[in-house]
């Protein structure tokens, strides 16, 4: 008998999925490959179930003679195993960033021999209503929570993007490319303090309160799934900060960043150039206990940011700090500077890494930007925060555009920059 391969990651079977089997099963025996997590996650969605639950799904299925594990988005190598002589999926992988994986399978057979049939896309109300459920499952606050945690164990570096509305929230959720054979996609949002501001015109000195914070969350927690970060600044008065993770944690995010400085708010990227007080030690440890304590699940976190390079006190204040911030509860280490090279960074890392093997460790290389996420990873770095780059590339587009229709006294001349209004609104789902 012949074989046939095709691979599922889906945590829900509907008739398409069944579909694909029935219409598989006519050419030989079927096997399924169940897509792997860390596979997964970079171009789809993440699961809601485990792998286990997954793998013990599909083997349930009729016509399914046996199910493998495929550990890669490209099927090259599990094809080279199985050496099937067909492989079937849907069409609906001819277009977007999903036809790299299309062309990988075709390149193999041609290399290798087989032939790939492909079935029609099935469309119905029960397929679209499953696929709308597993997108609510991910978007309810006991799923997305936990979702950091989980990343964290299954990817070398958690790429993180800057979102403030919710449009932005939707770049980050939906944005997926293929570069080299490989697909990716970010993993979470950070929602700033910065960006939250500037889009009001406000100054970033902590005048937007919590409760317009938190206004942006959830506009922007309504229409993705991804996990969310919020940059919490000083996390204000103890008092105060227990109130509000109590608050984040009931709204669903994953973890709030608070950095060690006291007074009015000064962006840290101006260093020196004015006036920043850092916290003490036992205030601020205060505080992360204080936040610890708070907090009602083992899935929230509570990261300390670290300004003491920022501030030029040096690698040993930083660690220090590092140990005793750990020591006091905090499930993460961000270690932040504002030089054009990532010395001081590798540095604090590499040495807080020989005693400390799990803490997760943040960076924001706003400032040290030409390093890449593989060597940030080598030195035991485990999130990395692009934090402002959509609101400081929306700012100059849109100054040039309002420039233009001032000079020429109409639109056209700018229109070849302009995204069409029909590819914005596709970005938005509707119910």
């Amino acid at each position: 008998m012949k074989t046939v391969y095709t691979c599922f990651c889906t945590d829900i079977i509907h008739e398409g999925h069944l579909n694909i089997i029935k219409q598989a099963s006519k050419y030989g025996k079927v096997i399924i490959g169940a897509l792997s997590d860390e596979a997964l996650i970079r171009y789809n969605r993440f699961p809601t179930v485990s792998f286990d639950e997954r793998l013990k799904l599909y083997k349930s299925l009729e016509h399914v003679e046996d199910v493998i594990v495929q550990k890669e988005i490209m099927y090259d190598n599990v094809l080279s195993v199985i050496r099937p002589d067909y492989v079937v999926h849907g069409k609906n992988w001819s277009i977007g960033p999903m036809k790299a994986i299309r062309n990988n399978v075709i390149e193999w057979l041609n290399k290798n021999g087989g032939e790939l049939i492909e079935i029609d896309y099935t469309y119905s109300e029960n397929a679209q209503k499953i696929d709308k459920i597993l997108v609510e499952k991910l978007s309810m606050p006991e799923y997305r929570r936990k979702r950091l945690r989980q990343l964290l164990e299954l990817c070398p570096i958690v790429k993180v993007l800057e979102a403030h509305s919710g449009l932005t929230g939707l770049i980050a959720e939906k944005t997926v490319v293929e570069h080299e054979g490989k697909l990716d996609q970010f993993d979470a949002m950070w929602i700033s303090s910065l960006c939250d501001s500037t889009v009001r015109g406000k100054p970033d000195i902590e005048l937007v309160d919590m409760s317009s914070r938190l206004r942006t969350i959830d506009d922007i927690m309504e229409v993705t799934t991804k996990p969310i970060i919020l940059d919490g600044d000083t996390g204000g008065m103890a008092e105060h900060f227990v109130y509000n993770i109590r608050t984040l944690e009931r709204m669903g995010v994953s973890a709030v960043i608070i950095e060690d400085k006291t007074g009015l708010k000064k962006n840290s990227l101006f260093g020196n150039e004015v006036k920043q007080t850092q916290d003490n030690i036992e205030n601020f440890c205060f505080k992360i206990k204080a936040g610890k304590k708070a907090q009602l699940t083992e899935d929230f976190m509570i990261i300390a940011r670290i300004e003491s390079l920022i501030l030029e006190h040096g690698i040993n204040d930083a660690l220090k700090r590092a140990y005793a911030y750990v020591e006091a509860g905090a499930d993460g280490i961000m270690i932040h500077s504002r030089k054009e090279k990532p010395d001081e960074i590798f540095e604090f890392c590499d040495d807080f890494r020989k005693n400390n093997k799990h803490t997760p460790i943040v960076v924001v290389p706003t400032s040290f930007n030409s390093v890449k996420e593989e060597e940030l990873a080598s030195h035991g770095i485990n999130i990395v925060i692009y934090a402002n780059q959509l609101i400081r590339s929306a700012f100059p587009a849109m100054l040039d555009t309002a420039k233009k229709i001032l000079i020429n006294h109409r639109t056209k001349d700018i229109e070849d920059k302009l995204l069409p209004i029909k590819d914005i609104i596709s970005l938005i789902d509707e119910l």
